[in-house]
């Protein structure tokens, strides 16, 4: 990682600009505002944000929907990318100068933001900051559940909800990189076409096809290992239903509802697990833990190329309403960006 002091100037800023909402509610709330500039405490780094990923869990914050864990920032954004510009004590191996990607509790659409060290990892060779701020809370969120939860194991099988999301267009890449047969679910035949370009065997169209019946034909009756799931609601039974027996259900969201109706009997038989994660809330050292995780497994992915960043558009911070309006229309393909500088 290379060092350039030189280029920031001796005295930062004593406030920064954000974007923010002024009261719950729809993307209209959201302008832009003076705060506080924040410092590097001991085991962190604080980064200048070049840009910031935009995520779904950042229209519930700003709706009041997703309430902000105990001493964390009010400020949205959950994972970004910059240059380091403070390096707290005790902290090893980074510089200021180094380009770093950075899993956040909050934080993301500022220009500045203090961040756990365990957090950051290097941007990976050849990718610019809106690729870079595209990758952590994905990559960790998806690693961290199929992996580390459900335990996916060589030479079986997945199936994505929503493989059209940032979510999905990464478990579908990780995975098919790694040999899995990965299935997906996707809501429009252009989503669909290109979910199959990003490695998926077999994408179905939710809203005429039903996936249970295509991934039981795929899987000669057998269902799928493993499912990740961030819809709940009506699709909880179904997706029981696709599983194969020891088969391993992990939810990281229900925009379809939380209340579910299941034969539990059915899922004992079967020997079926039910469990999910939600990263935003887990302790800093279970972060550090998952983010190296990620650094020896996915990265060398993106850097071999058999893992690219897929951007769909990218928005100026003063433009994060319209960003917002795109994410709840479920019209893009891939990931949001906001470009803070």
């Amino acid at each position: 990682m290379q060092s350039a002091l030189q280029n920031f100037p001796a005295d930062l800023p004593m406030s920064m600009t954000i974007a923010a909402a002024r009261h719950p509610g729809g993307p209209e709330m959201l302008t832009l505002m003076e705060r506080p500039r924040p410092s590097a405490a001991a085991g962190e780094l604080l980064l200048k944000i070049r840009s910031a990923g935009v995520n779904r869990a950042d229209c519930l914050q700003r709706m009041g929907q997703y309430p902000v864990p105990a001493g964390a920032t009010d400020i949205i954004g959950l994972e970004c990318a910059g240059e380091v510009i403070e390096v707290g004590a005790g902290v090893q191996g980074w510089h200021v100068g180094d380009r770093a990607c950075a899993l956040l509790i909050g934080g993301g659409y500022a220009e500045y933001v203090n961040v756990p060290a365990g957090q950051c990892l290097p941007v990976p060779i050849g990718l610019d900051w809106d690729e870079a701020a595209s990758l952590m809370e994905t990559c960790c969120t998806v690693w961290s559940n199929v992996i580390m939860r459900a335990a996916l194991e060589p030479g079986e099988t997945l199936l994505i909800h929503g493989g059209s999301s940032g979510i999905g267009v990464t478990a579908l890449q990780i995975f098919s990189a790694l040999g899995h047969r990965v299935f997906t679910t996707a809501g429009s035949e252009e989503k669909c076409s290109a979910c199959l370009g990003l490695g998926a065997e077999l994408a179905i169209n939710y809203r005429d096809q039903d996936f249970v019946e295509h991934v039981l034909m795929a899987t000669n009756g057998r269902g799928v290992d493993v499912i990740l799931d961030m819809v709940g609601g009506d699709y909880m039974p179904r997706n029981l239903k696709a599983l194969a027996e020891d088969g391993r259900l992990v939810g990281i969201a229900a925009t379809r509802g939380r209340e579910v109706n299941v034969d539990l009997m059915d899922a004992y038989r079967r020997r079926l697990t039910i469990t999910g994660s939600a990263l935003r809330r887990q302790p800093i050292a279970e972060k550090a833990r998952i983010v190296e995780s990620v650094r020896q497994h996915v990265w060398p992915l993106i850097e071999s190329g058999r893992f690219k960043a897929v951007v769909h558009s990218v928005y100026p911070l003063a433009e994060a309403a319209a960003a917002h309006q795109l994410m709840e229309s479920s019209m893009h393909i891939g990931k949001i960006v906001l470009r803070v500088a």
